[in-house]
């Protein structure tokens, strides 16, 4: 399904007003292979009499579903692994030390997609910290789109998921077969709490966080709204705290309070001393 150019400037006024996304010019094909099979499914014959719809109508649920099918959810298991490795051999080590009084760890995944990062996250810290059984840990999981934040809950996978970045061994001990798809075992599943958050919106109230996974979504924001983004987290993430970016994104030239910290072959950011 085609797109006019009219639709299309519509579509990327709404999408950056509700979500911040940016759509730059030339992204019509992305816009109709995501609006083309939501037309489909909602009765329309077209993108054109889909956004003739939104544009008669006042915000609601179509229009919600038009913004969530816009918004990207590529993700895997151990995504660019290296995050996952300085978090295994420096991050949790050093925090276990750090938090050994208080025995509590609050970790946040900001853009979590369909659920394979915090579950990673989760299966790292069962498979390499069983002492962390007796603390305290929250591991919030937080995305724009409603209908991933529900997907992500059940914690159901396709083979192909499971196949892209899941150590075979890992599938085995903390996956069972349920049909065609793969179900993460309880012991995984229930230790992250997912939730519908907006981040370019008004934040809820968060805990002071102790290790925040914000990746590969900054990208999608214009400058300014990076700027408002990165002002918010330094008011949850604790000042020993630590940021994961994606690898195409960094805090350089956004704020300054953030310097870059060395992880092997890899890196994340903190709060520089005051």
């Amino acid at each position: 399904m085609a797109i006019r150019s009219e639709d299309f400037g519509y579509i990327q006024e709404l999408v950056r007003q509700r979500s911040a996304i940016v759509l730059e010019s030339g992204k019509e094909y992305l816009v109709e292979a995501r609006l083309g099979p939501l037309a489909r499914r909602t009765g329309f014959k077209s993108i054109e009499e889909l956004v003739a719809q939104l544009r008669e109508q006042p915000y609601d649920g179509l229009h919600e579903k038009a913004i969530e099918a816009m918004t990207t959810n590529e993700t895997s298991f151990f995504r660019d692994i290296h995050p996952f490795e300085g978090l295994r051999k420096m991050v949790i080590p050093e925090f276990m030390e750090k938090r050994s009084t208080e025995r509590a760890l609050n970790i946040w995944c900001a853009a979590s997609s369909s659920g394979q990062e915090p579950y990673t996250i989760s299966m790292v810290l069962r498979q390499h910290f069983p002492l962390l059984m007796g603390w305290t840990v929250r591991i919030l999981a937080t995305d724009i789109s409603n209908q991933m934040v529900e997907r992500a809950r059940e914690g159901c996978f396709s083979q192909l998921e499971v196949n892209r970045g899941l150590p075979a061994s890992l599938l085995v001990k903390y996956f069972q077969k349920r049909g065609m798809e793969w179900q993460l075992k309880d012991e995984i599943r229930m230790m992250v709490e997912f939730s519908q958050m907006n981040l370019a919106g008004p934040w809820p109230p968060l805990p002071r966080m102790d290790i925040i996974f914000m990746r590969n979504v900054l990208i999608y924001f214009d400058v300014e709204t990076k700027k408002a983004i990165l002002n918010k987290v330094k008011k949850v993430m604790r000042a020993d705290g630590y940021l994961f970016l994606g690898g195409a994104e960094t805090t350089f030239n956004l704020d300054d309070s953030f310097e870059r910290v060395p992880m092997g072959t890899s890196y994340c950011y903190r709060l520089r001393s005051r």
